[in-house]
């Protein structure tokens, strides 16, 4: 038995994701890129590149990444690119992407003939939270302006617009793509390619998924572009849980359960945007408070029920655990880093990964 805390990957829940991809691509047209910084997991990359076109990153350590163990084609983005980076970006990438025209004039010269992009900030977004907002007032992230935009249009390949963010209504995604083309209509035409990014949860259960094809196919004939997909956490929904332990019960009111793991270190985004986890798949009559072992006080991943009441060492699964999770994973209180298992489609556990008390040494000094 694997020792908690453990992240699970479920590759035959990955593979249904990517059986999605594929009609995407067969029936839009589109190009799909797995975007680095929600899931950056490459033990499972064999698994993922047959079915899909490449990777995009937000940094150079992701453009690397992608290039060395994803391959297909690597987009370069980044919100600045530093003057000491830029010329191994260009030697690991295919297309570059910059974030501001300032940016683009800077470096143009540095990519060479790497295809150039920018990335468009029309203002509006489906986002349920301001700080992941890309269109929030005062953003830095991408261009606006219509005339700043054409000043630079002649030297463009593409261009790369991410503005939507966990959005599972198909009616929203297709009233922002009309508002972009809009807004952006006279510049579209003029490019070879369009990234509409990520955040378009596709993949999710009963998504409308032929009316999308025929959207994103509909929108590269009207523009005559060839349209990209950024998609992370619609790759990898439902197919990681984060595997822990009970070390501990009580009651304060309620039941409490402290398990082996953290939302600060392991599940950050729990934490960042207030949200819970789904927990286990019980409906019993013992309810219980799944509490973290760090001593922050909102280290909670929510409230399950279960049959039995908890005790110490009964495990506990924790749903959710593939996107924005282990590339954000962090050794705060230096408590024991979950190590990676992979769940192969012949149903065999294999860890690819563990962690030690060297690697907490060694990133620090």
């Amino acid at each position: 038995m694997i020792p908690t805390p453990y992240y699970l990957i479920d590759k035959s829940a990955l593979l249904r994701n990517l059986q999605i991809i594929d009609h995407v691509r067969e029936y839009a047209g589109a190009k799909v890129l797995l975007a680095l910084k929600c899931f950056a997991s490459w033990s499972v990359f064999d698994l993922m590149q047959p079915h899909m076109d490449g990777t995009t990153s937000s940094s150079l350590y992701e453009i690397k990444l992608g290039r060395q163990k994803f391959g297909g084609e690597t987009h370069a983005y980044s919100v600045a690119f530093a003057g000491h980076e830029i010329e191994e970006v260009v030697i690991h990438c295919d297309k570059i992407i910059f974030n501001s025209v300032s940016q683009f004039e800077r470096f143009e010269s540095l990519a060479g003939d790497k295809p150039k992009g920018l990335r468009l900030n029309p203002g509006i977004s489906c986002a349920g939270f301001d700080l992941a907002d890309p269109a929030r007032a005062f953003s830095r992230l991408g261009e606006s302006d219509v005339a700043r935009i054409l000043s630079v249009v002649e030297r463009l390949d593409g261009v790369m617009i991410h503005n939507n963010c966990e959005n599972r209504d198909f009616a929203r995604f297709d009233a922002l793509l009309s508002e972009v083309e809009a807004r952006y209509g006279e510049i579209l035409h003029r490019l070879s390619w369009v990234s509409l990014g990520g955040g378009i949860s596709f993949t999710a259960p009963g998504y409308p998924l032929d009316a999308f094809c025929e959207r994103l196919r509909r929108f590269a004939e009207a523009h005559g572009v060839q349209v990209y997909l950024e998609p992370g956490d619609a790759t990898v929904r439902g197919t990681t849980t984060l595997e822990v332990s009970v070390l501990d019960t009580g009651f304060n009111g309620r039941n409490l359960a402290v398990v082996d793991s953290s939302t600060e270190a392991h599940m950050l985004d729990l934490l960042i945007y207030r949200e819970t986890a789904p927990i286990g798949c019980g409906q019993g009559e013992h309810a219980y408070q799944i509490c973290g072992k760090t001593c922050l006080a909102g280290d909670i991943f929510g409230e399950a029920r279960f049959d039995q009441p908890l005790q110490v060492g009964d495990r506990i699964s924790i749903g959710d655990a593939g996107g924005y999770t282990m590339v954000k994973k962090n050794w705060f209180n230096g408590i024991h880093m979950p190590a990676i298992a992979v769940k192969e489609l012949d149903g065999s556990v294999r860890v690819v990964r563990t962690f030690s008390f060297d690697d907490y040494v060694n990133s620090l000094s």
